[in-house]
């Protein structure tokens, strides 16, 4: 197994748990920042734990990469909104966003034209 797919599989654990954590939370207070959060955690960690685990050429480890920084960003962000009550860098979740929409156009692209190792 290589570092990426460790670090990946790690990742998805950390969006998997804090996922639910998130979403056990929003339910009693901070919908507004905690609901996002868990549903971007939620249905982004099968998603990198699939790319982790498949063997697939190494062009999706580029869609792994940007949906593992998107995710990274994104949650960043709205958690430090909630429990700091605020972010020192207000365009943590508009990169973080973007990082996720690039990921899923690499994944398309890879599933195009990649070819099999």
């Amino acid at each position: 197994m290589s570092p990426l797919e460790r670090i990946a599989i790690a990742f998805a654990g950390l969006l998997g748990a804090s996922g639910v954590a998130a979403a056990a939370a929003s339910s009693h207070a901070g919908a507004a920042l905690l609901g996002p959060y868990s549903l971007i955690a939620l249905s982004h960690a099968p998603a990198v734990l699939a790319l982790a685990l498949a063997r697939l050429p190494r062009i999706f480890n580029w869609a792994l990469i940007a949906l593992m920084a998107g995710a990274g960003l994104f949650c960043t962000d709205l958690a430090l909104r909630y429990f700091a009550g605020g972010s020192p860098l207000p365009l943590l979740a508009p990169a973080g966003g973007m990082a996720l929409i690039l990921g899923w156009l690499l994944l398309i692209i890879a599933g195009l034209f990649g070819r099999r190792d």
